[in-house]
Formats: structure tokens, sequence, C-alpha cells
């Protein structure tokens, strides 16, 4: 139950929506995110998917990709919250981490950049709109990285 500012309160749902995809915990991510309403259905951009529009379809594809992700793990940086009266918006980069279910060791890592929208509803703030878009490094920026 929120107990702090609006912006704490955001920071906080916003901490255990990517524990929840960490988790692989659909209960919770379904409690994150926001029953539709004529006009303002629940919305869902994964990096490389088409826009997703409607609750239960957005549950949908966190549910594919929790079954089929089994380690997964973010870290946030470039973190910026605002909160305007009911709506509030989360910018980040998410660092990913994961690994594959196969027997050959290793670990993937990507980098997405992320826009979280959330609106306070009578039983709190929920997840309205999540987009995330893939930060593609070029070869120059690889070389940067080198010297």
């Amino acid at each position: 139950m929120p107990t702090g500012t609006p912006m704490k309160d955001i920071e906080e749902l916003n901490e255990a929506f990517y524990n929840a995809i960490e988790s692989g915990d659909l209960d919770r991510m379904s409690e994150i995110w926001i029953e539709d309403v004529p006009g303002r259905p629940a919305m869902c951009v994964h990096p490389g998917w088409p826009m997703l529009t409607g609750r239960s379809e957005v549950l949908r594809s966190w549910a594919l990709i929790m079954a089929n992700t089994p380690y997964i793990q973010f870290v946030l940086t470039d973190v910026q919250t605002a909160v305007i009266g009911d709506v509030a918006v989360i910018t980040c980069a998410e660092n990913i981490l994961t690994a594959a279910d196969t027997d050959e060791p290793g670990f993937a890592a990507g980098r997405v950049v992320a826009s979280s929208t959330y609106v306070r509803t009578g039983t709190g703030w929920r997840l309205w709109l999540y987009h995330g878009s893939p930060v593609l490094q070029s070869d120059d920026d690889e070389e940067d990285q080198e010297q």
C-alpha cells in the first residue's frame, strides 16, 4: 500500500514492475497494470514488437516472455521521474542480462530505453503504458569503448 509521496510511490511501483519480470511473477505483474476502461486501454510496446492494446493482450505478452526467459536481470540507469497530477512518467535505460535455458553456458546483454506511464486510479497508481526501444550499438560505438 502506498505510504510516501506520489514520486516515491511511483518509483516503488516501477521497481516492483521490474522485480515481477525478473522473478516471473505474472500475478504481481497483473496487479501493476491498469484495468481497461473505454478510451483508456492498457498499452505496451516491447522492443521490436508491434503495439499491444488491451489488458488481456498486454498480460498475455508478459506471460509469453516470462515462460520463455529462464533468467533476466535489469540494471536501470538514467532514471527520470515526473509526476503531474494523476499521471506519472518514468524514463530509464534498461541494461539487461539474460541467459537461455540451454546446455551452453553464457549470457547475453542488451540495452533498452524505456518509458512507463502510470495513472492514479481509485485503487492506487497503475501502469498504463510501457514502451521499450532497443539501443542499437554501431561499430563506431564498439571502437570507442575499446579505446
